[in-house]
């Protein structure tokens, strides 16, 4: 152990040392990596993580949770026959309910006295102050955040009420960030018009009960009118709201990842080149290969973690602002308000990923040592075997390279759902595999490039065939980097371009009045009653259309009723045959998204069994629809039976047609006139512009990151370029003294970028071109929606961008090269 530390800390913590520059780039380039990961991580664990905390902080000692369906809960009588079953020590009520809307958005819990019992964050609050609670009329608890002081009277619901209490700051932050009212149960069940109806009850199993034992009596005893799980259901329920968010820019990331790697890859290459003389010297005196190769991979390995420590506290900071990024539809869509929390995972897994990318690209440049005879090591770079590749790698690549393809193609045809995704990630390495085994083909076309620049340009070129090697992995940084920008942009502004398609329908309304913005998806509140016939009275209103939407939950997972009057059939049923939606205002079935018919494993004419408050109902599947929510599959019926099935009377949306000749502007301030005014009231293109948003918000994350993985490939080339120019330093102090110019050097080293620059750029685009088919095939599959195909004349933009933001990194590299005194260069060992 001593000499193996006496080794790394002369020869190789002492060569980092030495040549700062190349591991200060190196360190900045896998600490950019690093911190996509941990801010991507962080994005699906801030809202996981918070609505974990709120249902632990909740729920207490509960190992089970009985759950309304949909967010009308369920009656309250079933409270008995819960508490009554056997296994059940306790059995606790609860009324939850989101009131108010964006940062105004907080919690409202209703509970009785039994919440003691549960013993979580707000048991003990709630079992202290339940004096003051009943000492005060219409009295509620309210978290810090709410803004609100003790003995403070403020609107809830439809009621007045006032802080008996006012919770602490460390019991607020663990209930939903201090964004809480804690109501008791009957004043909670007033003020939200909710008598006699329940969202949750806590279940404490008897000592000796078996939980799985206890869960099948129970959803026995519900009969299918509410759900019996495990609280951590609405974790996974929350997962996978984020979880479209989640791919897209973990794909992105893994993207830098790919570049730093190669870039590591360059710098222990070269660093094996100038230490070659050190090598030589060591095997000579009876060195042996193997501990040589362990140093250079533990070199490596602490490249890895510091470039991943420093990146994951970037990271850190990247994701606290990436979070308020997030599509309306889905924090909308998550009972907790999302705090920003960096999951205990987060942060090991960026380093890891650093190390096992750096010690990978390090391994394949040290298998270099394992080629090199003492005497060779001595030769320069590009002279020994090492930089030339056997026809037998080179076949081999071929025929691996043309596999993956095949895979990639494979994958993205078969609808594999979200896992299609890996077609993506599966196409680009197939692309460097079989970039690999053309690396001669590709440095001489390089080289070709670089000699277009004049004698300038021929010196460049003559650099570039030194190092083949060196070549191949600098193209690929710029190839992922402008590929990944071409690819991914073009599938997402095709992604973007058919998802609004399915909202274009929209349009065809004059107005639509729903309880918040199309942003987000109008699933509650009810609108007022007797609303939708007052719109109807207004002068110039021809026909109104209501709906209404709510999530349920079906199975383990969660999806969105849709309900449609037989009026909405040229709108938001235009999806549907004639026959179909006929069919479906009559009651007759429902019609259901791609994503639920494939995981429930059901087709046209399956019957598929719904938990309503009601009890279960069993319906004909009528049609699956390619339908896009970002957020959930959908369930689409007619609407009288999600009214009379979920216990849900009303409507959250009323579509608005204005008669002929009527005065547009009129009619709509009419309208805004009559409805309450924290309800809202957008034109049919607004809507659609309003509910494609969120698809875009999506969208810029991931592409934002794609920009950022241009600028790392643009520090990998000017890295590469940089250690090439202090490699030559002699060789270019040489020249100088001949009287060679500084333009002259300068130029060459630009024509070695370009050289380098454009091959990979041109590659990147073809590549990039491709990989956009394969993903636009592959996210129709993961989206469950036909996405159309067509490749855009931006596509050259973006390749030029990125080719552009590459090239930069060659400034530097020439600036030095053609100021490098000419003594200092000749006096380099």
């Amino acid at each position: 152990m001593g000499a193996a530390w006496d080794r790394l800390r002369l020869f190789n913590i002492g060569e980092l040392l030495a040549h700062r520059g190349r591991t200060v780039m190196s360190l900045v380039v896998m600490g950019v990596s690093a911190g996509l990961l941990v801010a991507v991580l962080s994005i699906s664990g801030s809202v996981t993580g918070s609505v974990d905390r709120l249902t632990h902080s909740l729920g207490g000692r509960a190992a089970l949770e009985v759950t309304g369906v949909t967010e009308a809960g369920f009656d309250q009588q079933l409270l008995q026959r819960i508490a009554r079953t056997p296994g059940v020590d306790k059995a606790v009520p609860m009324l939850r309910e989101q009131i108010g809307t964006g940062a105004d958005r907080a919690l409202l819990i209703g509970a009785d006295q039994s919440v003691g019992a549960l013993g979580g964050e707000l048991a003990g609050p709630m079992t202290a102050q339940i004096g003051k609670l009943l000492a005060v009329p219409d009295g509620v608890l309210v978290g810090a955040a709410m803004g609100h002081a003790e003995g403070d009277r403020f609107r809830l619901g439809t009621g007045t009420v006032t802080v008996a209490g006012v919770l602490d700051e460390d019991t607020s932050k663990r209930l939903n960030g201090g964004h809480l009212v804690a109501a008791p149960l009957g004043l909670a069940q007033k003020v939200t018009g909710r008598i006699g109806r329940l969202d949750s009850v806590q279940i404490i199993p008897a000592r000796d009960a078996r939980v799985d034992a206890l869960r099948a009596e129970l959803t026995a005893v519900v009969d299918g009118r509410a759900v019996v799980a495990e609280p951590s259901l609405r974790t996974a329920q929350a997962g996978g709201a984020v979880q479209l968010v989640r791919y897209s820019t973990m794909m992105a990331s893994a993207a830098a990842l790919i570049v730093s790697a190669f870039l590591i890859y360059n710098a222990m290459s070269m660093a094996i080149a100038q230490r070659r003389p050190m090598l030589s010297l060591l095997r000579a005196i009876g060195g042996k290969r193997g501990p040589m190769v362990r140093d250079l991979l533990a070199e490596a390995a602490l490249l890895g973690v510091l470039g991943g420590g420093a990146g994951a506290v970037l990271g850190i900071f990247m994701g606290r602002m990436a979070i308020g990024q997030l599509p309306a539809a889905i924090m909308s869509s998550v009972e907790a308000r999302t705090e920003y929390l960096v999951p205990g995972y987060a942060i090991p897994v960026a380093v890891a990923a650093c190390v096992v990318a750096s010690v990978t690209a390090a391994g394949l440049a040290a298998r270099q040592v394992y080629h090199v005879e003492p005497i060779e090591a001595l030769a320069p770079v590009g002279v020994g075997r090492v930089d030339a590749t056997s026809p037998l790698l080179r076949w081999a690549a071929v025929v691996t390279g043309l596999g993956m393809v095949a895979a990639a193609v494979v994958i993205a045809e078969l609808d594999l759902g979200r896992f299609s995704l890996g077609a993506i990630s599966t196409a680009f390495a197939a692309a460097v595999v079989l970039c690999f085994a053309a690396t001669g083909p590709l440095v001489r076309t390089a080289a070709a490039t670089a000699r277009a620049f004049g004698a300038s340009g021929a010196l460049g070129a003559t650099t570039l065939e030194r190092a083949p090697r060196r070549v191949w992995a600098t193209a690929m940084t710029v190839l992922i980097g402008v590929a990944a920008t071409v690819a991914m942009s073009g599938a997402s502004r095709n992604m973007i371009d058919s998802a609004t398609a399915t909202f274009d329908d929209l349009a065809k309304s004059d107005l639509y009045v729903s309880p918040t913005s199309m942003a987000q998806f109008p699933t509650g509140p009810l609108l007022p009653a007797g609303l939708v016939d007052q719109i109807a009275a207004v002068p110039g209103v021809a026909a109104v259309s209501p709906s209404q939407m709510a999530f349920a939950t079906l199975g383990t997972g969660r999806v969105m009723l849709q309900g449609f009057s037989p009026s909405a059939r040229d709108t938001r049923m235009s999806m549907l045959t004639d026959e179909v939606a006929a069919r479906l205002s009559a009651g007759a079935g429902v019609a259901i998204s791609r994503d639920i018919a494939k995981s429930l494993g059901i087709g046209v004419g399956a019957r598929l069994t719904l938990p309503t408050p009601t009890g279960e109902r069993s319906v004909t599947v009528l049609q699956v629809i390619p339908y896009f929510s970002a957020v959930s599959g959908v369930v689409m019926m007619d609407l009288d039976q999600l009214r009379t099935w979920y216990e849900r009377p009303g409507e959250t949306m009323v579509a608005v047609e204005f008669a002929p000749g009527a005065d547009r502007a009129a009619v709509r301030a009419a309208v805004r006139r009559l409805v309450p005014p924290e309800i809202t009231v957008d034109t049919g293109a607004e809507a659609v512009t309003a509910a494609a948003s969120s698809i875009r918000q999506g969208s810029a994350m991931s592409n934002a990151i794609l920009w950022i993985v241009v600028l790392v490939a643009t520090v990998a080339l000017l890295n590469t370029l940089m250690l090439s120019v202090l490699e030559r330093r002699r060789e270019l102090g040489v020249l100088r003294a001949m009287g060679t110019t500084r333009r002259f050097l300068m130029r060459s080293v630009l024509a070695e970028a370009a050289g380098i620059g454009t091959v990979g750029a041109a590659l990147g685009l073809v590549v990039g071109v491709a990989v956009q088919y394969l993903a636009t095939i592959a996210m129709a599959h993961a989206l469950t929606i036909d996405i159309v195909y067509r490749p855009s004349p931006m596509l050259l933009v973006y390749g030029s961008l990125a080719l552009a933001l590459a090239l930069l990194g060659s400034i530097p590299p020439a600036l030095r090269a053609a100021r490098m005194p000419i003594v200092e260069a000749l006096a380099v060992d």
